[in-house]
């Protein structure tokens, strides 16, 4: 089996299909937890458990679909386009929104693992993970995180905000949907957005501009936030 993942289009194949298959399982039961991403990520998990097939045969059999990771997230930008006048109205409100989330993801986010014993590289693999998965790397690669551990942070992050984010900004009275749309944007990145892209094109266009603010203030901020807390926090 090995050998048969080690062929690109195999492994490509194979994934998408089982994507497909986690795509339509969802819409025939309407079952939130059975997220796509999250169903495709076990299903293949146990394929090759089952089958025995080394992780790195796979992943560099299914490198092309980490290639189209960032090129997917300036796709992104084509239904900003098309709400650009309506942003350009609340430029400053957005601004300010979007860096206040990024300091508040960051920070809650240090605390958290800093007060559950968490070490200095674990905090820092951490740190990043409220932004798509390809920004949240190169931090985790220029701060000195474990990027496999960020890449899996990143991961969960989306899948909880693409399963739970609506309902909680819900249950918290945050009925806008401008400030919904921001606020899964910022703090569930790509996975999100995709989720809202399926209520309305409008709530993706603005969800996207959450992702891509804060990609960019989480990208320059984030070292300086961490060596902040590190002098408060000693670690």
């Amino acid at each position: 089996m090995n050998s048969i993942f080690q062929n690109e289009v195999v492994t490509v194949a194979f994934t998408l299909l089982i994507y497909f298959f986690a795509l339509k399982l969802q819409k025939k039961t309407k079952i939130l937890i059975l997220n796509p991403i999250l169903v495709s990520i076990i299903i293949i998990i146990s394929f090759l458990m089952v089958f025995h097939i080394d992780y790195n045969t796979y992943h560099n059999g299914s490198k092309y679909i980490e290639f189209f990771l960032k090129p997917a997230v300036v796709a992104l930008g084509v239904p900003l386009y098309h709400q650009l006048e309506k942003i350009k109205k609340q430029a400053i409100n957005i601004l300010i929104s979007q860096l206040a989330g990024c300091i508040a993801g960051v920070v809650s986010v240090v605390l958290i693992a800093k007060l559950m014993g968490a070490s200095k590289e674990v905090i820092f693999s951490v740190a990043p993970k409220s932004v798509t998965t390809p920004i949240a790397i190169e931090i985790s690669k220029t701060i000195g995180g474990i990027v496999p551990l960020t890449a899996s942070v990143v991961i969960v992050v989306g899948i909880f905000g693409a399963m739970f984010g609506y309902s909680i900004l819900k249950l918290t009275g945050v009925k806008n949907h401008t400030a919904q749309s921001l606020a899964i944007g910022n703090a569930a990145h790509a996975v999100g957005t995709s989720k809202f892209m399926e209520i309305s094109p409008n709530f993706g266009a603005l969800a996207s501009i959450g992702l891509i603010m804060n990609g960019i203030f989480t990208a320059i901020l984030t070292p300086y936030i961490l060596k902040i807390m590190s002098i408060w926090l000693n670690y």
